[in-house]
């Protein structure tokens, strides 16, 4: 399921995604793009930190809707932990990628049809690309990518 939301500031909207909707939307109780995460006073036991963004979880609601997680992850409850676990995390690999990525497939999907190894080839170079530029940016999830 997609859940919308603006950042502090209203100029961003992020798609976020919540893992098996283990955690609830309330979990999130905040977003800071790039332009308003400057004037906020990062937390660690409540916040995390991607690229310039910033989210801001509640904890009390997430420890106690934990029950769910594996108990490694219920031990290790951190705002690291539910963002890179995706249980409270961007809808894709960064803030649009959802969409973004959907844009630059469209052209290689092309090739399915006519040519099937050649588009495996393709996506597989496509993809592996586009982790690894993303990585260069910065981006949290693209870090702990294996290429395929």
């Amino acid at each position: 399921m997609d859940h919308s939301f603006k950042c502090n500031c209203a100029s961003e909207e992020v798609s976020i995604t919540l893992k098996n909707e283990i955690l609830p939307p309330e979990t999130l109780l905040a977003v800071y793009c790039p332009k308003c995460s400057k004037g906020v006073e990062f937390n660690p036991a409540t916040m995390v930190k991607d690229n310039g963004w910033i989210l801001e979880y509640e904890m009390d609601i997430a420890t106690l809707l934990s029950a769910g997680m594996p108990s490694e992850h219920k031990k290790n409850l951190s705002p690291e932990l539910i963002f890179d676990e995706d249980y409270c995390s961007w809808r894709g690999v960064y803030p649009g990628d959802h969409t973004d990525s959907i844009k630059e497939r469209e052209q290689i999907l092309a090739l399915a049809k006519v040519d099937p190894k050649r588009y495996l080839s393709e996506m597989k170079s496509w993809a592996n690309s586009r982790m690894e530029k993303l990585k260069q940016q910065g981006w949290r999830k693209a870090s702990d990518r294996v290429a395929v």
